[in-house]
């Protein structure tokens, strides 16, 4: 049985990682072990080499793996944390690297949370997988000679998107290949609800590390034929008349407890021009439908529709209210949980379409729970947008913010994807291949927080269908992207 393995763990001194240690020996494939450190130890261990790094993901550290990897694959864990090893996964891993070529290879796994151990499937790697917090398990697993060709092509040193840009380099050539079985056991430590987790990108904490991975996927794009230029079609805004200036959409099915709130939001707005609320009600059951037509019953300035379709989700609830008679020139979203911050929303957004004649307009809001207490991390500005790279960077975060705000003609055109996930990001990647987006960095929105919102406590099911659907978007985006740069290369 020949020694394939150089393996790579992270320490910060617990007993669990030498644990680990001890299984990957006796699996008789891994022939060294390395430790990866940030601390300053003085721990010292037989067979083990205990290597310093100052960032476990940084360019430095993929140094260190491809430098000291004298066998023919090297495994990465990526967390400091147990591992138990499945029967005869690492024989597995090393079947399927060398029958198929592939630049990385990782699986499905079983995690244990509180104690409860549960299979914790994972999704295939696509061409829209470009996102950095892509899910690719705790494990990864590399062929040297691929590793050392990407480190060879690569010039670019980061501190903290090293990984990041290596798996990036390597797609371009060689699939990244999930094998769909549980070859090993992780306990997890991270406790959070789904949509505790939601936000941790946007931390400001971690703006640091925004930047650099902005930056690697810049420039993957750039070798991919899909990076956009900062050079934007222009809107006329004055193309079409309206009875109304702006429309705020909201689509409901069944928020009794929160769809007073969201409304008198939308009614005390102050303007200086004509708008009204269009509620969808996509056929509540709990009592909502009764609150709205006695709004609408009292304010001509609500437009209260209950489609004849049976088959909408939150897209095609919005195509009803954009295709309306009565849809004004812009488009303004409001979900059923949430409300404005203040009256003068409406008016800021209306005002930057005119200023900057924009296709689309993208807010700031503020996350709190159910009685407006503000949760951490608080105001999520979306910092990573730029005029210059915004479209670019897009494509590697699952959100640009909210409130969102549309040119109604053109979203005419586009249509919204009848889905009630993704349905958004789908239609600012299309606006933005071509025409720019405004940005408005104030508070226009309190995200209410609360245990019916559609993203809390996700199963990992769940989790992987969504992420599964936005990196789909991703393709189509990027496959788009390229059309539209070899188009235009052509002319």
């Amino acid at each position: 049985m020949g020694k394939k393995i150089t393996a790579f763990l992270p320490y910060s001194g617990n007993n669990y990682t030498l644990e680990t240690v001890n299984e990957l020996f006796g699996t008789g494939y891994v022939d060294k072990v390395y430790l990866l450190s940030q601390l300053n130890a003085d721990d010292k261990f037989d067979d083990i080499e205990i290597l310093k790094v100052n960032n476990l993901f940084g360019s430095e550290t993929i140094k260190l793996i491809t430098k000291n990897t004298s066998t023919n694959f090297a495994l990465f864990l990526t967390q400091d944390t147990k591992i138990n090893f499945g029967q005869f996964s690492l024989e597995r891993f090393i079947d399927v690297a060398e029958t198929t070529g592939a630049g990385i290879i990782y699986s499905d796994y079983h995690e244990v949370k509180n104690k409860k151990r549960n299979v914790h499937p994972v999704i295939d790697y696509q061409l829209g997988s470009i996102r950095d917090d892509f899910n690719f398990g705790p494990l990864l697993f590399f062929s040297k000679e691929l590793l050392q060709k990407a480190q060879t092509n690569n010039k670019t040193v980061y501190n903290f998107a090293g990984l990041y840009n290596l798996r990036l380099n390597i797609s371009r050539y060689h699939p990244l290949v999930r094998i769909p079985e549980c070859l090993y056991t992780k306990v997890e430590s991270d406790l959070r609800k789904s949509d505790e987790k939601l936000f941790d990108y946007v931390n400001p904490r971690n703006r640091e590390v925004q930047i650099e991975m902005e930056a690697a996927a810049t420039e993957y794009l750039k070798k991919i034929g899909a990076y956009l230029e900062p050079k934007f079609e222009q809107i006329d805004l004055d193309e079409c008349n309206f009875e109304n200036e702006a429309s705020v959409i909201i689509p409901i099915k069944n928020r009794v407890e929160t769809i007073s709130d969201a409304v008198e939001s939308v009614l005390r707005q102050k303007v200086n021009f004509p708008f009204n609320l269009i509620v969808v009600d996509n056929h509540s059951t709990d009592g909502t439908t009764k609150i709205l037509k006695e709004y609408a019953d009292k304010d001509k300035r609500v437009i209260h529709i209950i489609p004849k379709r049976f088959d909408l989700e939150i897209g095609g609830c919005w195509n009803e209210a954009v295709h309306h008679k009565n849809c004004g020139r812009f488009g303004i979203q409001l979900d059923s949980d949430d409300i404005y911050f203040n009256d003068n929303t409406v008016q800021k957004i209306v005002d930057l379409f005119k200023k900057e004649k924009c296709a689309m307009v993208i807010g700031t809001y503020k996350l709190t729970d159910f009685n407006l207490k503000e949760l951490p991390p608080g105001i999520i500005n979306h910092q990573e947008w730029t005029p210059d790279n915004g479209r670019n960077n897009a494509l590697r975060i699952n959100g640009l913010g909210a409130p969102r705000a549309f040119f109604i003609p053109l979203l005419r055109k586009i249509k919204i994807p009848n889905v009630s996930y993704g349905e958004d990001y789908a239609i600012g990647l299309a606006v933005s291949r071509r025409y720019q987006i405004g940005r408005i960095y104030d508070v226009l929105y309190l995200c209410r927080r609360w245990e019916k919102n559609t993203d809390a406590a996700l199963s990992i099911e769940k989790q992987n269908a969504n992420n599964l659907y936005k990196d789909r978007l991703r393709t189509f985006e990027i496959l788009a992207r390229q059309k539209y740069n070899s188009a235009k290369n052509i002319k």
